[in-house]
């Protein structure tokens, strides 16, 4: 590897981190946003709100805008649009306005559609260069921030340090990070001419390969997605744990999925894309299936472990796959990205309101079929070796 290749590779673990710190960091001090803000459930409902739209409106629009600009500027965009919105949530909570609150959360979602589907097309990018799958430590690295701020807004809460300086403090540190990452992202990737955008982009949609990858990461999404929402409910309604508890067995689901993508890599050089995610189904597939069914807290909590491990592949791998699955990567990442977020921010919803007439523990049934559905498409990934290095 080529030291502007290496480069471009630490840069963009760093810009994968930024987002894992800025969502830990506000998530750990909603229940503090929530009382200065004096806000209901339901109100606080309308302030989420705007976290989900902007994501929304963001993933749609960012494989556009990277077919017309390229990466480089779509990540930086969305980079320092995450960077610079944390603090006004804070700020807004600080000043008890629920709109200040919403507009934050709405440009912070923004930066994150738009800069999470960019940075994977890159990402994609550097594989094809190297041969090696890099895509799930990069993910990784989100993990990765989301339990450094994890942990860091726990011990800001128990100081009682106030959410704006808090939030204020991981703007300023990110900030540097941002900049110099940026450095070594190259220009031009992923841009295309007008002509080939509308000759190009139809053909995606007929792909059955890539349908059928759209599939995989949509259940595997869901299950990263279901975890990172309910599992601290699911643990103390569906399973009677103590609250304090709860939280703990959601670090040992984060940081399965941080150990699972760190060394995901190996995995995919010795056995190949098809056989690492059927696994990665079939195991979080297991895990998941005792949360629901037995109703043993121990054994519960030690699934939770095969859960974060089935779930960690899936979404990365996926897209690396789409990205060198035919002509036009930015579109075919473009549109498993698409697929993944929407599971991700949809998904959780939707399993609330089945949580509601059947209980969490039955309406998890709904992501174990999808699990299911995505270990029968792992063969359409293709055969041993991931397909970037067999071009090499």
């Amino acid at each position: 590897m080529d030291l502007a290749t290496s480069r471009r590779r630490l840069a963009l673990f760093g810009l994968f981190l930024i987002p894992g710190l800025a969502l830990s960091s506000w998530v750990t001090r909603t229940p503090d946003i929530r009382d200065l803000l004096g806000a209901s459930t339901a109100e606080m409902g309308l302030v989420l709100f705007g976290l989900s739209a902007g994501s929304m409106i963001g993933i749609l629009f960012s494989g556009k805008l990277v077919t017309r600009y390229g990466t480089r500027p779509v990540i930086a965009a969305g980079a320092l649009t995450i960077v610079s919105c944390t603090p006004v949530v804070g700020l807004g909570a600080a000043l008890s306005q629920s709109l200040v609150v919403a507009a934050g959360l709405f440009l912070l979602g923004l930066g994150f559609g738009c800069g999470e589907v960019a940075m994977n097309v890159d990402g994609a990018d550097v594989e094809r260069i190297i041969g090696r799958p890099v895509l799930p430590s990069m993910h990784g690295c989100f993990s990765l921030g989301t339990v450094i701020g994890a942990i860091l807004g726990m011990i800001f809460t128990a100081a009682a340090v106030p959410v704006v300086w808090h939030l204020a403090g991981m703007a300023l540190v990110t900030f540097p990070l941002c900049l110099v990452a940026m450095r070594f992202v190259p220009a031009g990737t992923g841009r295309e001419q007008r002509d080939e955008q509308k000759t190009r982009g139809p053909a995606v949609w007929r792909d059955r390969r890539l349908l059928l990858i759209g599939v995989i990461v949509l259940g595997m999404a869901l299950a990263e997605g279901a975890a990172n929402d309910w599992l601290p409910l699911i643990m103390v309604d569906g399973h009677g744990l103590d609250p304090a508890l709860s939280s703990g067995v959601y670090v040992v689901f984060v940081a399965a999925m941080t150990i699972g993508r760190f060394t995901g890599g190996f995995f995919l050089d010795r056995f190949g894309r098809a056989v690492v995610l059927f696994a990665s189904a079939v195991i979080g597939a297991a895990g998941l299936l005792v949360v629901i069914a037995v109703d043993s807290q121990i054994a519960a909590g030690a699934a939770v472990l095969l859960w974060g491990l089935g779930s960690a592949l899936g979404f990365p791998v996926a897209l690396s796959a789409a990205g060198d699955s035919g002509a036009n990567p930015t579109a075919r990442v473009s549109l498993v990205a698409t697929v993944g977020y929407l599971a991700f921010l949809v998904g959780p919803p939707a399993l609330g309101f089945l949580g509601e007439h059947f209980g969490l523990r039955g309406a998890m049934l709904a992501v174990l079929l999808f699990l299911i559905f995505a270990a029968l498409a792992a063969p359409a990934l293709g055969g041993r070796k991931p397909a970037a290095a067999a071009a090499l």
